[in-house]
């Protein structure tokens, strides 16, 4: 059995049909020390904010915490191993590997509206309210924020995809006009 499987879920965003899969088996495929090397970077950078807010203030030092922790370090190794996994083939992996970390970054990209939404209920709600009432209503907008921008992402995909002329009936009809043309 090739690692663990949820069922999919399927959900209607926007008006349209997504189906969500949870795909674990890549847990499987992660060696020890590409954990290691995230929990480092991400504990790197949350002590220099640490730091930094000490120094600063805790205005200066969240600007710090908003840094992307275990992005950096997640990228690297997604194109590393993706450029493994196609060198192990015979091919060339190095463009597979970026192509692979960008797909993943831009994740993080729409994760970062939610992140921001996040941050912006906590700093108008943890003054006023419960810790515990305020965070979770803070989770509950990031959530809603973030599926909101990807499924957004989706439809405009969808529209741009279906606006898109089929290159091979282009070419097709490009070649019966000079067929005709030449005649």
């Amino acid at each position: 059995m090739g690692g663990m499987r949820l069922q999919s879920m399927v959900c209607r965003l926007a008006g349209a049909l997504v189906k969500i899969k949870v795909d674990t088996s890549g847990l499987k495929n992660s060696k020890w020390y590409e954990f290691v090397v995230r929990f480092a970077f991400g504990g790197a950078v949350t002590a220099f904010a640490g730091l930094v807010a000490h120094r600063f203030g805790p205005a200066i030092g969240g600007l710090f915490l908003a840094f992307p922790a275990i992005v950096p370090a997640t990228a690297t190794l997604i194109s590393k191993r993706e450029k493994e996994k196609k060198e192990r083939a015979g091919l060339e992996g190095a463009e597979r590997g970026r192509e692979a970390a960008a797909i993943d970054i831009a994740g993080a990209a729409m994760g970062g509206f939610g992140l921001a939404a996040f941050s912006v209920i906590c700093w108008l709600g943890l003054p006023k309210k419960a810790t515990a009432l305020a965070l979770v209503g803070a989770t509950v907008t990031w959530l809603i924020v973030a599926v909101s921008v990807w499924a957004l992402r989706e439809r405009l995909c969808r529209r741009l995809r279906a606006r898109k002329p089929n290159a091979r009936f282009q070419s097709e009809t490009l070649t019966s006009i000079a067929d005709r043309s030449s005649r």
